[in-house]
């Protein structure tokens, strides 16, 4: 699996847009989040990705100063009570978690998450032990992660050991009670 495989993987989650409309207001844009009704300055996420939604479908670009897309070679503005979608991201912690699992691992891991419908972004805490560690001697150890999908929270335990042989282990537990044990060994 490529970088491109990893990332269209990550891209396709569900739930990762915060969905709402922008309005002009004191001069300035204001987004307002359709699900939670908070406003929040657009200036707060110029140079993330965003997607505007103009003649029945969504166009994606880069949000710039002053309420401006680029999209590739276009740029356009924002229009007053226009429908936007801004990528969520992802707590930084996670984001090099994810990086430092193997294929099989990742995707595994990915598929699990989402078979109990949570997704990436409803990672809310994350303890990457892994960071802390020096790679020369191997590693091992426990990351702890907590996701929120608005109906259920999921507690995840990763269990690594990283020497000759690379071993993860994932304890995914619900709020239910629902509980689910992956293990990659490569």
């Amino acid at each position: 699996m490529n970088r491109q495989q990893r990332s269209n993987l990550i891209e396709f989650q569900p739930r990762s847009f915060n969905a709402g409309t922008v309005e002009y207001i004191n001069s300035q844009w204001v987004f307002f989040d359709e699900e939670t009704d908070e406003a929040a300055l657009v200036e707060e996420f110029i140079h993330q990705e965003v997607e505007v939604h103009r003649n029945s479908k969504w166009c994606k670009g880069f949000l710039l100063d002053n309420g401006s897309i680029q999209t590739g070679n276009e740029t356009f503005s924002l229009v007053d009570q226009e429908m936007i979608r801004i990528r969520k991201q992802l707590i930084y912690s996670f984001e090099r978690l994810l990086d430092e699992l193997n294929d099989e691992a990742f995707i595994q891991f990915i598929n699990t998450l989402n078979s109990l419908n949570f997704s990436i972004y409803d990672c809310i805490y994350c303890y990457n032990h892994l960071t802390f560690l020096d790679y020369e001697n191997g590693r091992s150890g426990v990351n702890f992660l907590i996701f929120d999908n608005e109906e259920y929270i999921c507690s995840v335990q990763h269990h690594f050991d990283y020497f000759e042989i690379q071993n993860d282990r994932f304890e995914l537990t619900l709020n239910n009670g629902k509980r689910t044990v992956i293990e990659r060994i490569s």
